[in-house]
């Protein structure tokens, strides 16, 4: 028979080591999240402008990825180089992608600018099968795989990247948008493109200019995940699919709501997953997601105002 000492301290231990076992599953949510709100993050920039779902924003990441595969292991460039290289080459994706997919449509509807960035999506991840093939692919981790120890929740210092990156992103688009000429502008193009031309705004580099921003950030987000959870060409459309959760979830349009829903949805999916059974893990974040939906439609931070679509 056993010492009520012994039973005491044993459930101590177990006490203990679930607590770790839920901060173990909260530091990788925050890490998933993180790269779910730099995807959510591109998917605001765009529709802020130009009222789009541009629903090929998962390619971006995965471009991203691939490309920084390319850059640094294949042709051997070292990480700032690399990392430089890839944000330009995907930017100009997106630059591509805004002059001849979404600026040849005439008489364009929200509708069918939505189903030409569909089309566009197909197209970009065709291209990558053709020139990867179908395997996923490593990156080196920027500071190396050596684990860091916190008491007993394990950090890899990749994490530590995805996060710091998505801080830089917020900062620095927080400071664009409030601080720069440039980014107001394209504040006025989102509010009112009439008026904006009217005081001598070109709309349609605004407009430009918010797909080259948009795939940038995809790109960074597709760099620093892809040591974690590696890359393959079939890796957008999911990737598409949680950004655009989290950024309905924050609330379409909100650039805190965006960091905000896709750190929520990072850490459902792993306590989910971890507490519960792992198969379900994006049935839980849906779940939550049709809850707060049906409480408040515009999403967390978002607000009810219901705007037409403006003309570019």
């Amino acid at each position: 028979m056993r010492h009520p000492w012994f039973i005491r301290a044993a459930q101590r231990m177990n006490s203990i080591s679930f607590a770790t076992q839920v901060l173990q599953f909260i530091v990788t949510g925050l890490t998933v999240g993180a790269i779910y709100a730099m995807v959510a993050i591109g998917f605001n920039i765009i529709y802020n402008v130009t009222e789009i779902i541009n629903l090929a924003q998962g390619e971006f990441v995965m471009l991203g990825g691939l490309v920084m595969v390319f850059m640094h292991v294949s042709v051997g460039l070292p990480l700032v180089p690399a990392f430089l290289s890839t944000i330009f080459l995907v930017m100009l994706v997106g630059i591509v992608m805004d002059r001849l997919g979404i600026r040849t449509i005439r008489k364009p509807s929200v509708m069918t600018l939505i189903i030409a960035t569909v089309a566009v999506s197909i197209i970009i991840k065709g291209v990558a099968m053709l020139l990867w093939g179908k395997s996923p692919y490593d990156l080196p981790a920027f500071s190396g795989r050596t684990p860091i120890q916190l008491g007993g929740v394990v950090v890899q210092p990749q994490y530590l990247w995805v996060i710091g990156f998505l801080i830089v992103v917020a900062v620095g688009l927080t400071y664009f948008f409030n601080r720069t000429i440039l980014g107001k502008a394209m504040r006025a193009c989102a509010d009112n493109p009439s008026a904006a031309r009217l005081v001598g705004i070109d709309v349609e580099k605004m407009v430009l200019l918010s797909f080259a921003l948009s795939a940038a950030i995809g790109a960074v987000a597709g760099m620093t995940m892809t040591p974690i959870a590696l890359m393959d060409y079939d890796r957008g459309a999911m990737l598409a699919i949680k950004g655009f959760g989290a950024a309905i979830l924050g609330g379409l349009g909100s650039f805190p709501g965006a960091i905000l829903g896709g750190l929520l949805i990072g850490l459902i999916e792993s306590l989910g997953a971890g507490l519960l059974l792992s198969g379900y893990k994006d049935a839980y974040a849906l779940i939550i997601l049709l809850a707060v939906l049906f409480v408040r439609p515009s999403g967390i931070l978002g607000n009810l105002q219901v705007t037409k679509f403006k003309r570019f």
